[in-house]
């Protein structure tokens, strides 16, 4: 018989204590014995104790402990107590390394009936669970931010740069057709009632100052809700689904400063830049709709320039910059939560629009109750 063939023998005298005994050359140019049926001769001998002998165990790499950690996660799964002492201090490390961590098992996601759906304690409780998650991805967005300030995170500045083009130029289409409509609307119900009055010359003051103040951010904010916020969710729901975020863990490296803060960052910076220049396309919009109804391109911008204060302009451009926050954080926590699965990327897009938009409208209402109050 070669001696340098590996093999292995299962020892065992009566119902006690197995001993599994290694001989041979443990390498990969050889042939190693399959796993399965030691698991089939273990389950015979209905042992509760396993020791190794490597009394005949010659040259070996690591087919020894790809073998020997297989015997590990079969004797831990059958409350077998597994005796590695015997074995080389090598192989003994390298498997104490492999069962250092356990493997990661994936959460089974639970389908609600609709009973459970309807019961009061399972909605609260859900309702509970969202508001926590909330809270804690909002608490790793801090921290990740403190980081970043003390110049300690792992933000890539060529991120930035490519989500800040994809937020900023490559929205300009849509921004300037959605703006120019509200602007037209704006002028239109303006002079439908200014009009009975014979004052159709303040559709100007109308205009400039709902563009300034209101629907120059929140517009541009819908806008970018559905667009950047919706491709953020999918772009970072698809990484979880391909496990990629999962290797940026295993690399030590905190997904949240390297996937979350370039976005976030970027669509806070290119927020106020395209609500500047929504505002100025919508205005422009509602002009076209006041020359004709009598109003002339210069009466119209004599009313505006009377109209624009700087309190209308740095009160929607603060807006611009929360709801660039608030969008970005929607869109990254539903990618970031997102299930494994094709379908699941498509509820994290819906998720991030639908939470986005009522951010928005939350943080809008809030705003104008407090600039009330504060005259502004």
């Amino acid at each position: 018989m070669d001696t340098d063939i590996p093999s292995y023998q299962l020892a065992q005298e009566g119902a006690g204590p197995a001993t599994l005994q290694l001989s041979g050359n443990w390498t990969i140019q050889q042939d190693c014995p399959e796993f399965a049926p030691l698991g089939e001769e273990l389950s015979r001998s209905g042992t509760k104790q396993l020791a190794c002998d490597a009394t005949g165990l010659g040259e070996w790499d690591s087919a020894l402990p790809t073998f020997l950690l297989q015997c590990h996660n079969y004797c831990a799964a059958n409350d077998i107590g597994f005796d590695t002492s015997a074995l080389p201090e090598g192989a003994q490390r390298l498997l104490q390394v492999a069962t250092a961590v356990k493997s990661h098992q994936r959460p089974e996601e639970k389908t609600l009936t609709l009973m459970e759906r309807l019961d009061p304690a399972s909605r609260i409780q859900t309702l509970y669970d969202s508001i926590e998650e909330h809270l804690a991805f909002v608490g790793e967005v801090v921290i990740a931010s403190g980081r970043l300030l003390t110049g300690k995170a792992n933000t890539r500045r060529v991120d930035f740069l490519d989500f800040l083009y994809q937020a900023g130029p490559d929205a300009f289409k849509i921004i300037t057709l959605t703006s120019f409509l509200v602007g037209m609307i704006l002028a239109y119900l303006g002079a439908a009632q200014l009009a009975q009055f014979g004052a159709q010359i303040y559709v100007a003051n109308l205009v400039t100052v709902g563009m300034l103040r209101e629907m120059g951010a929140l517009m541009t904010a819908v806008v970018m809700a559905g667009r950047t916020g919706a491709a953020f969710a999918a772009q970072l729901g698809t990484m979880q689904t391909r496990e990629e975020i999962d290797a940026i863990v295993t690399l030590g490296i905190s997904p949240v400063e390297f996937l979350v803060l370039p976005r976030m960052i970027a669509l806070v910076v290119i927020m106020p830049l395209l609500v500047l220049y929504a505002n100025v396309i919508g205005i422009f919009g509602g002009a076209i709709v006041a020359a004709g109804m009598d109003v002339s391109l210069i009466q119209f911008g004599q009313q505006m320039r009377e109209a624009m204060e700087f309190n209308h302009l740095w009160t929607g451009l603060l807006k611009s910059v929360v709801f660039g926050m608030l969008i970005a954080l929607a869109g990254c926590r539903a990618g970031m939560q997102c299930g494994r699965s094709s379908a699941a990327v498509g509820d994290a897009a819906t998720n991030a629009v639908v939470t986005s938009i009522v951010y928005l409208i939350v943080a809008d209402a809030a705003f104008n109750i407090l600039f009330q109050k504060m005259g502004v």
